[in-house]
This record gives structure tokens, C-alpha cells and sequence, in this order.
């Protein structure tokens, strides 16, 4: 007969062994959870942790969100061997053409319901395509340049004559200002500069019939451009522009000194201006005026896409839902928002923005134009800059038409 001790004893044993097996099954199924890897960098991890990590609580899978410096994701994803690789990035929308071009990441196939809340511009920031265009990229922060008014010193321009009639106006009273504070300086500024080449009817690229960027039609000598490209002179000669003015001499003459009437900058400099209205600063942010066409800033979009790694890893479809859906969807994008300082691409998420500063900039920016994203960009920005700096130089310019002539002639020559 076996007595109670023993039982006792079998008993404990036959416990502790179910508890080990459930523990090891538990550590089993933990290992093998399905993980879907981020990179991002430190601006956005923290906001990408929560937001992500709220849709992946949702599929009972997990999120690892890898800090990355913004700078090296693109050039890492390159080189990162498969097991260490991200099944999603954090990126810029320029990066498109290249990475999609180099088989690194994959299209998005959002639904007509969630592609409604997104506009054309902020899409195809993200598409890219030699036949046909594929969405490769989901857009969920915009970031454009505004027209910041400082209404201590003048009044908000409705028309783009008023704009230069003020500047100049506040110019005159001392030699010590700045009528209109655009960043250029000894190496240009093809970017701050893009609302004055869009107003005169200017663009980078054209299209082909198939709606993608045609690098072979080059803006810069169009017809449309130089017929109005001799305003240039005449601002130039006026000094309403000015290449002598850099970054670091516009934002001090308008945040610290007080001495420009109109700065143009983007949402970076939010918190400075905030800080500035505190000090008694009374300023706004418009859109720019428009001039012979609409004068439109450039686009900096931000979003995530989806990695060829995704499917080496077998997470395609949880990944493309991730980027595709659920980041594409306004309550993600409110939150990324509050924490990024950028306006959201999603309408919905548009209308919900509280911040005063971002809702003026993000008017700012409707109908921009995003950042050409092929590969062929890269010849533009110093040629394109470099004409405006020798067209705004003083009396020593370069005749503007020339200027932008030979840049895109330098532009063509290097596209090959």
C-alpha cells in the first residue's frame, strides 16, 4: 500500500513537472511569436513603438522597432544581411524611385476607401513606375515651406504684387532690413527657392502619357518658364532677392533682430517661432501668393514602406497590412502628428490637428509639389540652385535667362 507521504511526494513531483512543461511551451511559443522588425529613427521611434505596437496587439503578432539614424536606413537596408534586416522602414518619399528601382521595397495595395483620404500629391509622392505607377510607399507626414509675416512690421500679401510691394516697402526704411528673407547663400537653395520657380510657371520634371516623371523634360528651359523667367531680373534688381542671404542670416533677422519683414521656412522652426510670438513676436503663416501660376512650395513627404525583406521573412502580408492600411488610417496618423511636429496626410487626421502653428503650415502647403523621387534628381539641386544664385547676385548676375538655360543644358548633360 503506498502510503500518504509518497503520494505527497508523487504528487509535488507530477506539479512540478506540468508547471516546467507549461513554462517551456510558454518560452516556446514566445520565441516563435511572429515579429515584424521597424527601423526608425529617434524623432519617430517612440511614436512608431506605440502606434505599431497598437495594430500589432490587434493581429496578436509583435512589433521590434530598431533606432536607426535617418541618415543610414536608406544606405544600410543596401547591405543588411537577411536575418537582421527590417520587414518595414521609416522614410523619406524621394527615396522612392532608387529603393524601388533596386528591388528594396515592394508596392502597397491600399483599398479605394483608405487611398480616398489621402491626396493625389501625397500618393504619388510615394509611386514611381517606368510603364506604370505602383504605390510604394504609405504618406504620413507632410512637410512643406510657409510664408511667415511678421505683422508688427507689415501687413499678410493676398496677391503676389502686394508681396513684393510690402517687402520692398519695409526694405527702404533702413539699410538694415530685409524686405523678404529667403534662404539662398554661396551654394543656392534649389528647395526655399521653389516657390518663386512654380509661381513662373517652372518645374523640374515633366510627365510622359503614362503619368510618370519624365526625366527627358527638363522644366528649366520650357517655354511657359522663360517666357516670365525675366522677373527674375527685375527682383534681382530691385533686391527683393538676394543669394547673399543664407539660412543662418534670414532666421536671425526675423526670430532675433526683428529686421525682416517675410521669411520663408518650414515646420522645424515651429518650436522657434513659438518662443519668438512669446517674446512678443506677432506673426502668421500663409500660403505664397500666387504669381503667373501658382506659387507652390515643394513637398518633403514621410511614411513607411515595406522591405523585399518582408517576404524572406514571411511576414509580406502582415507588413503590406501594417503599411498599407492601418498607417494609412487616420487615428495612426494623429498620433505620429502630435509626436513628429508634421502635418498628416490623411484628411480626417488633417481636420483633428490642434497645434496652431502646424494647421497654418500645412495650409501652407496644398497643392505642393513633392520632391521629384527618381533617380535623375540628383543632377538637379545644384544646377537648379546654382542658376538662381548667379541670376539674384547683384549687379554682377548673371542674365536669368542664361542662368537657367545652361543649368538645364548642365542638367541634361549629366542625365546622359
Amino acid at each position: 500500500m503506498v502510503s500518504s507521504r509518497t503520494l505527497r511526494a508523487l504528487g509535488i513531483t507530477l506539479a512540478v513537472a506540468i508547471i516546467g512543461a507549461v513554462a517551456a511551451s510558454a518560452a516556446t511559443s514566445a520565441s516563435n511569436a511572429t515579429v515584424i522588425r521597424i527601423w526608425a529613427d529617434n524623432d519617430r521611434k517612440a511614436a512608431v513603438q506605440k502606434v505599431a505596437g497598437e495594430w500589432a496587439a490587434s493581429k496578436g503578432v509583435e512589433v521590434e522597432v530598431v533606432l536607426k539614424d535617418f541618415g543610414r536606413i536608406r544606405d544600410d537596408l543596401k547591405t543588411v544581411a537577411v536575418e537582421n534586416a527590417p520587414d518595414v522602414i521609416v522614410g523619406a518619399h524621394d527615396w522612392t524611385g532608387q529603393l524601388a528601382a533596386d528591388g528594396l521595397v515592394q508596392p502597397i495595395f491600399p483599398s479605394k476607401a483608405v487611398r480616398a483620404k489621402i491626396p493625389t500629391y501625397a500618393l504619388n509622392a510615394f509611386s514611381y513606375g517606368i510603364a506604370s505607377k505602383r504605390l510604394y510607399g504609405a504618406p504620413v507626414a507632410l512637410e512643406n515651406l510657409g510664408l511667415i509675416v511678421n505683422k508688427n512690421l507689415t501687413r499678410i500679401p493676398k496677391t503676389f504684387a502686394q508681396l513684393q510691394a510690402y517687402a520692398l516697402a519695409f526694405q527702404k526704411k533702413s539699410a538694415d532690413n530685409i524686405g523678404l528673407a529667403v534662404p539662398q547663400g554661396a551654394n543656392g537653395d534649389a528647395y526655399h527657392m521653389y516657390p518663386f520657380f512654380s509661381g513662373l510657371c517652372g518645374y523640374v520634371f515633366g510627365t510622359n502619357k503614362a503619368g510618370n516623371l519624365d526625366p527627358s523634360d527638363i522644366g528649366l528651359s520650357d517655354p511657359a518658364f522663360l517666357k516670365n523667367v525675366g522677373q527674375v531680373n527685375t527682383w534681382n534688381k530691385a533686391g527683393f532677392l538676394n543669394s547673399k542671404v543664407d539660412y543662418g542670416i534670414a532666421r536671425d533677422a526675423f526670430l532675433t533682430k526683428r529686421t525682416a519683414a517675410f521669411w520663408i521656412t518650414g515646420p522645424w522652426e515651429a518650436d522657434s517661432l513659438k518662443k519668438a510670438g512669446g517674446a512678443g513676436l506677432k506673426y502668421t503663416i500663409v500660403p505664397f501668393p500666387k504669381n503667373a501660376c501658382a506659387s507652390v512650395p515643394f513637398l518633403g513627404v514621410q511614411g513607411f514602406m515595406v522591405t523585399k525583406y518582408a517576404t524572406d521573412h514571411g511576414v509580406e502580408s502582415l507588413a503590406k497590412d501594417l503599411v498599407g492600411n492601418y498607417m494609412l488610417g487616420a487615428d495612426a496618423q494623429v498620433a505620429l502628428a502630435a509626436a513628429n511636429g508634421r502635418f498628416p496626410a490623411n484628411v480626417d487626421a488633417g481636420k483633428q490637428v490642434k497645434d496652431p502653428v502646424l494647421k497654418l503650415f500645412g495650409r501652407a502647403g496644398v497643392g505642393g509639389v513633392p520632391m521629384p523621387n527618381i533617380p535623375q534628381m540628383g543632377a538637379v539641386w545644384s544646377e537648379l540652385g546654382g542658376a538662381w544664385v548667379k541670376a539674384t547676385k547683384g549687379a554682377d548676375a548673371t542674365p536669368a535667362r542664361v542662368a537657367f538655360v545652361t543649368a538645364a543644358r548642365n542638367i541634361a548633360n549629366k542625365i546622359g
